[in-house]
């Protein structure tokens, strides 16, 4: 049985440091770094808890595969695809649905 998944980006409240995550459960994950669930985690030592941009995939092996392509990325890429769908970098995490 095949278990969806998504891919998801993160920033601090500026907007100057982005993480690349993957995740079967998009709420309950960013919930995490939100309460800063793993303290010594990259995005709790750099207030990562802003989510600006996901994609959700049919299989998490399809979201793995995307995180994969997106982390290499240049920062001016993943910039310009958060602006594709949040131009103003808003936290889209009161808009998912359980």
């Amino acid at each position: 049985m095949d278990i969806g998944g998504c891919i998801y980006i993160l920033t601090n409240k500026i907007n100057t440091v982005l993480y690349t995550g993957v995740t079967s459960d998009l709420f309950f994950r960013i919930k995490e770094h939100k309460e800063k669930y793993h303290p010594d985690s990259f995005t709790a030592k750099n207030n990562c808890n802003k989510l600006v941009y996901f994609e959700q995939f049919s299989s998490i092996e399809e979201a793995i595969a995307r995180e994969k392509q997106i982390k290499n990325w240049k920062r001016l890429w993943k910039i310009n695809l958060i602006q594709s769908i949040n131009p103003e970098w808003k936290d889209l995490y009161e808009g998912i649905e359980l």
